[in-house]
């Protein structure tokens, strides 16, 4: 079986690869995440993040690897759930939602 090569990101010339990361500024990030990749945000939220992402190589792997995900589930057949898989998915749902 042959592995597909996964894209990484490319090194910009004169970016640091070391990065501060500022207090909570990934965590937004990573809220705004969903929004970013299906195009959803205003643009001046987009500068930011795209600015962001170009300082910060992590989280520039990690959109690189959600939105290869995203493009792999959109093209997936969703599977057909029993009556007992959903009792018990909502059953998990339930018993996270009330840990917190």
């Amino acid at each position: 079986m042959t592995q597909k090569k996964t894209a990484t990101p490319k090194k910009r010339p004169g970016r640091s690869s070391h990065h501060t990361h500022r207090e909570g500024r990934c965590m937004d990030l990573l809220r705004r995440l969903s929004g970013y990749i299906d195009d959803e945000l205003p643009s001046d939220i987009c500068r930011e993040i795209r600015r962001h992402l170009g300082a910060c190589p992590n989280c520039e792997v990690l959109i690189v690897s959600l939105r290869q995900t995203v493009t792999l589930c959109r093209h997936r057949p969703t599977p057909q759930l029993t009556p007992v898989d959903r009792m018990n998915m909502r059953r998990a749902i339930l018993t996270a939602a009330n840990a917190r």
